[in-house]
């Protein structure tokens, strides 16, 4: 069982590489995670602490909107003060494009068929070549273009890329191919569909998601169900889970996505039992307290909690720290797959913590001097 690594079998489909200000996007580069903030661009101060927030979390590339003047004012101080690339999110106003490339923004977030004329589109690519911008060419079911409506009916696969290689057109027109695309719908076999017959038809790089997923929950598992069929198809060069909550929830998230399908690894990855009267101790609560203490461990880590001997054992196999309960509030606490020392109920989320904790430091100090040898 240890041998088996579907995963390895996964055929990432190559997409030509971009750069989204110092994180590569396409190519053999790593799937990037993407959020978007909520809130008022023009406030410097709250979206700059949002977008830490999302830091902390471990995003990649962060949007942020840009609907007036006031906006792209600030977006200079928030590129500033921040340490991953910012993609300025436009619609309609060309003028905010260049202002934002002016500003700093790492990517432009438009749609060139829709802010004008040619000439307007030839000013946003020259702004875009001239301080660096990549662009992305966001098509969304619910705002196809009415020639797109007329011509379809409603918004299906054929739509949404038809509409997708229009934009790209006037881009490619103007010689400039440092772009990426998504063509994203709230329903899952739509964007799946559509991102599929996108990924055929071109080797751009592709931002994959499902919009307007709903709220945590369900959006999670429309996002997981979307994006993982997207994923294992080798489809995706950088993702955002949509929901209805906090940004830095949508990027845990999408590191969960990435980790189950062994694409990324970040943090404690925790495997744990739905628990059953077998349990030795209140598994439930033993997990949420240790998500929540370890959400800020960055390592990679595997840490199995099993309630009880039926599957305790096998499961610390295969991770790094494994604890499996026992009787008389005595567990058995793994180290490498290994039986090593019991722990109890009262202590045995300290001494959990302690344990991830030192071996996360260890892994740093590794990490540092391999990087001190390779210099």
């Amino acid at each position: 069982m240890a041998g088996f690594r579907p995963y390895q079998y996964i055929a990432r489909r190559k997409a030509r590489p971009i750069m989204v200000g110092k994180v590569p996007v396409g190519g053999d580069a790593p799937i990037s995670i993407q959020t978007m903030t909520n809130t008022l661009t023009h406030d410097a101060e709250a979206t700059i602490a949002q977008i830490r927030r999302c830091e902390l979390a471990g995003v990649d590339i962060v949007r942020v909107s840009c609907p007036d003047k006031e906006s792209t004012a600030a977006l200079a101080e928030i590129v500033r003060e921040v340490n991953v690339p910012i993609v300025a999110d436009i619609h309609f106003h060309y003028q905010r494009a260049i202002e934002a490339a002016k500003a700093g923004a790492a990517c432009l977030r438009i749609n060139p068929g829709n802010i004008g004329s040619a000439e307007r589109v030839k000013e946003v690519v020259k702004a875009a070549k001239d301080y660096g911008c990549a662009i992305r060419i966001g098509v969304n079911a619910g705002s196809l273009e009415p020639h797109l409506l007329e011509k379809y009916g409603e918004p299906n696969p054929d739509a949404l890329v038809e509409s997708a290689l229009w934009h790209a057109d006037h881009l490619l027109q103007n010689d400039f191919h440092e772009f990426k695309i998504s063509v994203k719908a709230s329903d899952v076999f739509l964007a799946v569909a559509a991102y599929q017959q996108l990924a055929d038809a071109c080797d751009h790089p592709l931002h994959i998601g499902i919009t307007e997923a709903g709220g945590q929950r369900t959006g999670t598992v429309k996002s997981a169900i979307g994006l993982g069929n997207l994923l294992w198809a080798g489809i995706g060069d950088t993702v955002r889970v949509s929901l209805s909550t906090d940004p830095e929830e949508e990027v845990r998230v999408g590191w969960e996505i990435l980790k189950s399908m062994h694409l990324r690894n970040r943090g404690v990855k925790v495997i744990s039992c739905p628990s059953c009267a077998r349990q030795g101790f209140d598994v439930v609560k033993t997990v949420a307290k240790l998500e929540d203490r370890l959400a800020h461990i960055e390592e990679p880590i595997t840490l199995s909690i099993i309630g009880c001997v039926v599957n305790g054992p096998g499961e610390a196999l295969m991770t790094d720290i494994g604890l499996t309960g026992g009787g008389a509030g005595k567990h058995m606490v793994y180290a490498s797959g290994k039986q090593d020392h019991t722990t109890t109920s009262d202590d045995m989320v300290e001494h959990l913590v302690n344990l991830v904790e030192s071996r996360a430091a260890l892994l740093r100090a590794e990490k540092e001097a391999e990087k001190q040898a390779a210099e």
